[in-house]
């Protein structure tokens, strides 16, 4: 059967999916088989029961959403985090809890991760709490319990999983220390008051959420996240997000690898880069992957045009980076550029692919190719000033945000 549209608007209105994003095959597998849950049940039937029972609504949510996660993904936004929370504590000198959120949390790694990092770093059990979110029951119900098979424990630094689990017969079980350290709740980022009766936050992670949404629900979304954020909070992300967050009206923070950011200021020069620095730690950091709190797909491919062609396959480009498929997108990112010739989109993708292998000399030599190309292509001037930050070159970064600032406001 092709997907009937209405299911595909009826997703976008209630998780925000825009359904490009993860292919139309999804939603048709994910219809299929929760129609065939009831035997004998048509497509009319099973539209009609969507409407009439929340249950069968939330099946076929969580017929879309494939939780793909695993502790400490992207090992140095913790880092970061561990070095700001630590500051951000002891300036508040017990005034407060750090307050720290996570959403979508899928299934607990990353907002146990956040707990775990901020031990680790000496902060004291009264001073953070960690709220998280999924718009998945099932998700949350299983985070609740902290127990976790071998996928959920990736690369080669795996010194966490003696300090904060102990062995069971089929995984491992996180201590209480670790779990009483966070709050879940079931939510969805789309409802109004999301949160309404608390206070914002100090840090934020909202990863890999944005990218499957359309323009205007993007929006929507970071005004949200805006609400939800301290004037002095700060917001981690995915890495193929910069971009995004930057034309929304976001500065990153300058730190290479960490993906952190916080909110533009307006009408004002870039702050200094002043960051702390960045310690690379042996063995070398495993190549991280994106969580996909809905599954990444390679857009459908419409060929009607070579214009339209070179588009498909750019987002084909974006899931396979996603993915952590690295090498793939490696692969079609030089026959992109093989067939169509230079391109500032395709260049900056491979320095963000060169950022997730840690090599920062690569990442660099393609987002100034992006620059020679477009000179104010705003997520190549971010990750460039991020990089150049993280090596000591201020100067440079201070003249990459001007620059960027100065496109910014060129285009309002």
């Amino acid at each position: 059967m092709t997907v009937d549209p209405r299911f595909e608007q009826l997703l976008k209105d209630k998780i925000g999916l825009d359904a490009i994003t993860v292919g139309a095959s999804i939603i048709e597998r994910a219809v299929r088989r929760c129609m065939a849950s009831v035997p004998g049940r048509d497509l009319e039937t099973f539209w009609h029961d969507l409407h009439h029972s929340d249950a069968e609504l939330q099946a076929l949510i969580e017929a879309v959403i494939v939780p793909e996660t695993w502790f400490f993904r992207y090992p140095e936004s913790f880092a970061t985090l561990a070095r700001m929370a630590t500051r951000r504590a002891a300036e508040l000198a017990g005034a407060r809890p750090l307050r720290l959120l996570s959403l979508p949390c899928s299934t607990g790694e990353e907002p146990y991760s956040i707990a775990m990092c901020l031990l680790d770093a000496g902060l004291a059990a009264d001073a953070f709490k960690v709220d998280a979110l999924d718009i998945s029951p099932l998700s949350i119900e299983r985070a609740t319990v902290g127990r976790y098979g071998r996928n959920s424990f990736r690369g080669e630094t795996l010194g966490f999983r003696n300090r904060h689990f102990s062995t069971e017969a089929n995984g491992y079980r996180l201590n209480e220390s670790v779990r009483k350290q966070v709050r879940f709740q079931v939510g969805n980022l789309l409802e109004p008051g999301l949160l309404a009766g608390e206070q914002a936050y100090d840090f934020v992670f909202c990863r890999n959420l944005l990218i499957y949404f359309d323009v205007a629900t993007q929006e929507q979304t970071m005004d949200v996240l805006k609400r939800l954020t301290r004037d002095d909070g700060v917001l981690f992300i995915g890495p193929a997000e910069a971009s995004l967050f930057t034309r929304l009206g976001m500065q990153s923070l300058g730190i290479a690898l960490s993906f952190a950011f916080r909110r533009q200021p307006v009408n004002q020069p870039p702050a200094p880069v002043t960051v702390a620095p960045v310690v690379r730690r042996p063995p070398p950091l495993p190549t991280p992957r994106p969580v996909a709190t809905l599954p990444v797909k390679p857009a459908n491919k419409k060929a009607a045009t070579p214009a339209d062609d070179s588009a498909a396959q750019l987002a084909q480009l974006a899931a396979l980076a996603n993915q952590g498929r690295t090498a793939e997108a490696r692969r079609l990112g030089d026959a992109l550029l093989a067939r169509h010739g230079p391109s500032a989109e395709v260049f900056y993708w491979l320095g963000l692919l060169c950022e997730v292998e840690n090599d920062a000399a690569g990442a660099q030599g393609f987002y100034r190719k992006a620059l020679y190309l477009q000179p104010q292509h705003p997520a190549a001037l971010a990750q460039l000033a991020a990089l150049l930050a993280a090596q000591g070159d201020t100067a440079g970064a201070q003249r990459l945000q001007a620059r960027a600032q100065r496109g910014a406001g060129r285009n309002e």
